[in-house]
């Protein structure tokens, strides 16, 4: 039976186009990759094919890289380690002199552990390997010294760490994790002697704190629409910003490995199980806040419907902040209608509002037993009202699936100021594999919120399966 054909559909948001009349070396890069085990996939190729375009230098006449510089954003795990090696090994063999060739990633560590752990291996087991004299491996001074002269080897992250050498090829890998322009600032001096130098900048989207990246992608993207042909080509395979993270089509636009060498089942678990921003940050290729919603704003607005009125049975929720600064009291229905009842300072209006509303709709109350809304159960039971105690496996499941119910939009939610702020607001508490709302932060107040997932879940969930106050987790 023959193997199924993949496909990948991604096309890049911003790409230096190729100069067909130039000759390039890219087919030299995807000889070297094939050797490796590691054949170039269609966007390595395209990449190599344009950042090693050539063309004669005026001043002396040597034939040079049209592209001094070759800047390329994408999401993780398409396969930049395999390209950069590739083109590393290339100049290392395959230039007319031996060359100088200097690795960085976001800090020293990493480089070196990318070198030895990672790539070394890889050409150990192939033919390339005859081609290598020695490697060291000895802290700070890793380096693969071929028989021909050649050398890669890693670099601190620092302004002096190319200090005195002269480089040939450097590459600037993880730029995101860049607050400055340190790397860059070390690396031009040591290749201003080499009329063929090349600087690669590779790296993931990162966040308003990555200068440095932020403002390469601003010149490549400049670059592109100016359709300029020498000096800066830039690559850039991304999501747009307003696209639906959930939509798979999007993956398929801008994941240019997606169905080569990463499979969906991988996208849509990482999609599940990571925090949206670092999500769209690692496979979307957006860049991010610092502090990013827990609730996406876009998904918030699809449940915020106006007008939203619970009906039939009812389902009350009672919460307290942590400091008894404020309370809230929620009401959903079985079809999942929610509404914000009451919500304002302090907490001694709760105990007289919520036997109100039990009275007049022949409800129970439903409080966290072990939050700090746990201490009204005895007044509320005094007034005669029927109170139903959840424990924390419950809120945790209360969480987790009032959660799941928002990004799919089977909820409806009448808008209301206070819940919105703490939508925007709210954080993860992490509790063992599980996690809750975080009251943790005095600026949020997250009890609106809260109150509306217990009274969620309570209605649609736990309705027929009411908690007994004495059960204890």
């Amino acid at each position: 039976m023959a193997s199924p054909i993949l496909r990948n559909n991604s096309t890049p948001r911003y790409a230096t186009k190729r100069t067909k009349t130039r000759k390039t070396r890219g087919h030299e890069i995807a000889a070297i990759a094939q050797l490796l085990g590691t054949p170039l996939l269609p966007w390595q190729r395209m990449v190599a094919d344009v950042g090693t375009e050539m063309i004669v230098d005026r001043k002396t006449g040597l034939i040079i890289p049209a592209y001094r510089e070759i800047c390329i954003t994408i999401p993780r795990q398409s396969g930049k380690t395999t390209l950069t090696l590739a083109w590393q090994i290339h100049r290392a063999l395959r230039w007319s002199t031996p060359q100088r060739i200097a690795y960085t990633a976001q800090t020293g560590w990493d480089a070196r552990r990318k070198l030895i752990d990672d790539q070394v291996p890889l050409i150990e087991r192939t033919p390339l390997a005859a081609s290598i004299a020695r490697v060291y491996r000895g802290a700070g001074a890793e380096a693969v010294i071929f028989k021909n002269g050649s050398r890669i080897e890693t670099v601190a992250n620092s302004l002096t760490a190319m200090h005195g050498k002269v480089v040939d090829l450097c590459i600037i890998d993880e730029a995101f994790a860049d607050e400055d322009d340190r790397r860059e600032q070390s690396a031009l001096p040591a290749m201003a002697t080499r009329r063929d130098a090349q600087l690669i900048v590779v790296s993931t989207a990162g966040t308003q704190r990555s200068t440095y990246l932020n403002r390469k992608i601003e010149q490549g993207r400049e670059a592109v629409k100016a359709g300029r042909k020498n000096g800066i080509a830039y690559f850039e395979w991304s999501a747009d910003p307003d696209d639906d993270p959930e939509d798979e089509t999007v993956w398929d636009k801008c994941m240019p490995a997606l169905n080569l060498t990463i499979d969906a089942e991988v996208i849509r678990h990482a999609f599940q199980t990571m925090p949206l921003g670092e999500f769209r940050r690692a496979y979307l290729n957006n860049n991010t806040t610092s502090d990013e919603r827990l609730i996406p704003m876009k998904q918030w607005s699809k449940v915020n419907i106006p007008n939203t009125t619970p009906t039939g049975e009812l389902s009350f929720a009672v919460d307290v902040a942590l400091d008894r600064s404020a309370g809230a009291i929620a009401v959903c229905d079985r079809s999942g209608n929610i509404e914000i009842v009451d919500a304002r300072e302090g907490v001694s209006w709760i105990p007289a509002r919520a036997k109100e509303l039990a009275r007049k709709y022949r409800a129970e109350i439903i409080v966290d037993g072990y939050a700090p809304a746990g201490s009204l159960m005895e007044p509320l039971e005094a007034l005669g009202l029927k109170v139903i105690r959840y424990g924390t496996k419950d809120v945790t499941a209360a969480v987790g699936l009032f959660y799941d119910a928002l990004l799919d939009g089977s909820v409806k939610i009448r808008p209301h100021d206070k819940l919105d702020e703490a939508a925007a607001g709210v954080v993860k508490r992490m509790l063992g594999q599980s996690w809750l709302w975080s009251r943790s932060s005095p600026a949020v107040d997250i009890t609106p919120l809260f109150a509306a997932t217990l009274a969620w879940h309570h209605a649609t969930q736990r309705q027929e399966k009411t908690i007994q106050r004495s059960q204890i987790f």
